[in-house]
């Protein structure tokens, strides 16, 4: 039976190394999106380790944006800290974030920090040649975060959120679900525009993050725009149409279909 190490992070928070699971259990730690299982209750707001853990994302995000604004800047001799070269470098540094932020079962904590996140990401998406792999992975997981979140139950098991299992009302506020939606939208927009952009623009494939159940659709190599509709470039222009859809399902029920009817839908073309 595999262990569990820890280990230390920044900010003080000892970050779990979770285990790998085996093969007939795998499905029980992380859902489809390669999210982990969350914790099974909520940590009590204003505890020693929720401070940790605010702590914890609070430092990793400081990194990260700073990583991003070197991006284009020369390292300073004796600077630790290196721009990225790459999105599929800056997702990297950003899955294990997002895992950490839906292990901790809080949505206290969730629901802020990956709405801040799904906000950076435009820009950060925006700033660098498309990189398939790296950035529909990261959508994924955000998605299945905001569909559950919304829902209360995780929307691939069902299970009851933490958080959601007492009563009461732990999920988004409707400055939540407004702010969320206006994302969506955001988002749906960037991405074709960031999928679009030339072949001399796009990232190889050695830029993609780790290896994931998610199923992707880079091109050849990841070298290609959606010029020629092939079969690849129709996967890609697939995953590009279904981003964040089932936030958008989930939108539909809370705010009702009017509420979401403006934003760019999944199309079959």
């Amino acid at each position: 039976m595999a262990e569990s190490h820890n280990t230390s992070g920044p900010g003080g928070f000892v970050v779990p190394t979770l285990p790998s699971p085996a093969p007939s259990t795998a499905s029980a730690t992380r859902s489809a999106s390669g999210l982990p299982h969350p914790r099974g209750h909520a940590l009590r707001p204003g505890s020693a380790k929720e401070d940790k853990v605010r702590n914890y994302i609070d430092d990793r995000l400081m990194y990260i944006n700073r990583r991003w604004v070197k991006k284009h800047g020369l390292a300073e001799p004796g600077d630790e800290v290196i721009g990225y070269k790459s999105m599929g470098e800056l997702c990297k540094d950003l899955e294990p974030l997002i895992n950490i932020i839906w292990l901790s079962g809080t949505p206290s904590l969730q629901i802020p920090y990956l709405l801040n996140i799904a906000n950076e990401f435009t820009t950060w998406l925006d700033s660098f040649p498309p990189s398939a792999s790296a950035t529909f992975l990261i959508l994924h997981k955000l998605d299945h975060a905001f569909a559950s979140l919304l829902k209360g139950r995780d929307i691939e098991t069902n299970e009851v959120l933490p958080g959601f299992d007492t009563g009461s009302r732990s999920g988004m506020s409707k400055t939540d679900m407004v702010r969320c939606r206006s994302l969506v939208e955001l988002t749906r927009v960037v991405i074709v525009d960031v999928m679009s952009r030339g072949a001399e623009e796009m990232e190889t494939e050695d830029d993609a993050t780790a290896e994931s159940d998610v199923p992707t659709s880079d091109t050849e190599g990841g070298r290609r725009g959606l010029g020629a509709f092939d079969e690849d470039d129709e996967r890609l222009h697939m995953d590009v149409a279904r981003v964040y859809e089932n936030t958008l399902v989930q939108l539909g029920e809370v705010l009702g279909q009017d509420a979401v009817a403006d934003i760019p839908q999944r199309t079959e073309d």
